[in-house]
């Protein structure tokens, strides 16, 4: 255990809602503060399909590691923006199809890291890896990523939600080209991201981002689609969550539209 002064522990805040944690909330799950309960039940007041949207982007990260680990064949897996544990984490779906699947996540919320590390367990032919960072960290994520993954051989990148909480200045378009060119050929990327296509989400994140520690920012389709550029896009390519080749037994029957987007891409 660290002897830091801010080990992740004494880094976590009661007093504003997070992110990951106001997410957890919106999932159903129990790892969260009151904050984070005032904050997602104002969210959902002003945009009731909001917890859909956070539903849709869980599945389509099961559907997506399914399809990397069992039909593109990636052993290897980034997973970005981790989020707290629940159903079918990346570990999970990855190493049922593959139990020696490596996957590394990476998250900077403390109380992600703490449950994190307790509970996303790997198989004992696989591994499992925490890092401690903020994606903007690329150079740090990546050297400490290399102590668990190969990355000589492909990987699965997977990015959910992520991005949006970064704001344009930020260039999240360029974080993302400097992560997948240390990655080689035959690697992809997953991402998923909320869509600025509707007014009421629109002023319901407006109302997050003036009330929480962190902030998120809705684009068009178009540009997380631009996310991907450069690579070569599976079929179907960047569509609405639900439609990213739906499989009911892998989180995929919720109907929901929701209001993100999702895709995979290849490097070639």
């Amino acid at each position: 255990m660290s002897t830091s002064p801010q080990s992740p522990a004494d880094r976590i805040r009661t007093d504003r809602p997070h992110s990951a944690r106001v997410w957890n909330y919106l999932l159903g799950g129990k790892d969260n503060y009151a904050v984070d309960h005032e904050m997602g039940d104002m969210i959902l007041k002003a945009f009731p399909e909001f917890a859909a949207i956070a539903r849709l982007q869980r599945s389509f990260l099961a559907r997506a590691v399914h399809f990397l680990t069992a039909e593109a064949g990636i052993r290897q897996f980034l997973d970005i923006g981790t989020g707290l544990p629940t159903a079918n984490n990346t570990h999970e779906v990855a190493q049922r199809v593959a139990p020696e699947s490596r996957i590394v996540y990476v998250d900077n919320d403390p109380l992600v890291l703490a449950h994190a590390r307790a509970l996303l367990t790997s198989t004992p032919e696989g591994a499992c890896a925490y890092i401690d960072a903020d994606v903007r960290d690329v150079d740090a994520i990546l050297a400490d990523a290399a102590n668990t993954l190969d990355f000589s051989k492909p990987v699965g990148l997977t990015m959910l939600g992520i991005m949006g909480q970064l704001p344009d200045e930020d260039d999240p378009w360029g974080l993302v080209d400097r992560l997948l060119a240390a990655l080689p050929p035959g690697s992809y990327l997953a991402l998923s991201d909320g869509t600025n296509t509707s007014d009421s989400l629109n002023q319901a994140v407006s109302s997050y981002n003036a009330n929480s520690a962190s902030s998120y920012h809705l684009r068009s389709p178009e540009r997380i689609a631009d996310f991907f550029h450069g690579l070569e896009l599976v079929e179907p390519g960047v569509v609405k969550s639900s439609a990213w080749r739906p499989d009911p037994s892998l989180g995929g029957a919720d109907e929901s539209e929701g209001h993100a987007v999702s895709g995979v891409g290849l490097k070639v």
